[in-house]
């Protein structure tokens, strides 16, 4: 089953959770996941600079130790980041101690390699995480999830599939997730530019989750 839309019983589940923005105010939040990567987030991000676009890229601890140029190139051109781990886990499937020392060391290698400040932002692998989890790291992050899935990392799903889905299902307030990884790629290189250029033309406004929590 493929739920571009992310069903009300998973945001119940979840309620600590950012699911979405301001349904009254015709923003939409563009995410990344899964970078960096080199060539595969450096395409994203010329695309985002042609549009004069920001997006928000929850990265993973190891790409950033790997890559720390792209990672730079990031921070460098003003885009939000936020916490997705070190090692990509599955936070239903390692114990509650080893997943928040991984979170810990995605946080250290982030502020290694940038002047950001404590992150505050955090994203769980696969939406997958206990509720004990989300408990003890509340008052320290924003766990952020979505509203809108696109499929990119999917072998099933054709780009124009994952465009159309994307288009249809994104509103207001839109919190949607594409993904710098190989995977994704080919895919991205026919999906990203269209779809932001179809909200653009509608009058959207792209947005950093940072902007919901820490935008005066």
């Amino acid at each position: 089953m493929y739920f571009f839309k992310t069903p009300k019983l998973f945001k119940f589940l979840y309620p600590e959770a950012l699911w979405h923005g301001d349904r009254k105010k015709k923003k939409i939040y563009l995410t990344f996941d899964d970078g960096p990567v080199p060539e595969v987030s450096d395409y994203i991000l010329d695309v985002l600079s042609d549009q004069d676009v920001k997006a928000t890229f929850f990265c993973v601890g190891d790409n950033i130790k790997k890559y720390p140029e792209v990672f730079k190139r990031i921070i460098d051109e003003e885009h939000g980041i936020g916490n997705h781990t070190f090692n990509h886990l599955n936070g239903w499937k390692v114990s509650e101690d080893d997943y928040l020392k991984n979170i810990q060391l995605c946080d250290e290698v982030i502020n290694n390699n940038s002047l950001t400040g404590p992150i505050k932002l955090f994203r769980p692998p696969y939406g997958k995480i206990r509720k004990k989890i989300l408990k003890r790291i509340k008052n320290k992050y924003k766990v952020i999830m979505w509203d809108v899935l696109s499929y990119d990392f999917s072998a099933k799903m054709t780009a124009e599939k994952c465009l159309e889905k994307s288009l249809k299902y994104t509103r207001n307030g839109s919190i949607i997730i594409f993904h710098d990884s190989k995977k994704s790629f080919e895919k991205n290189k026919l999906i990203i530019s269209q779809y932001i250029q179809h909200f653009k033309n509608k009058n959207y406004d792209f947005c950093k989750i940072e902007d919901i929590y820490f935008k005066s």
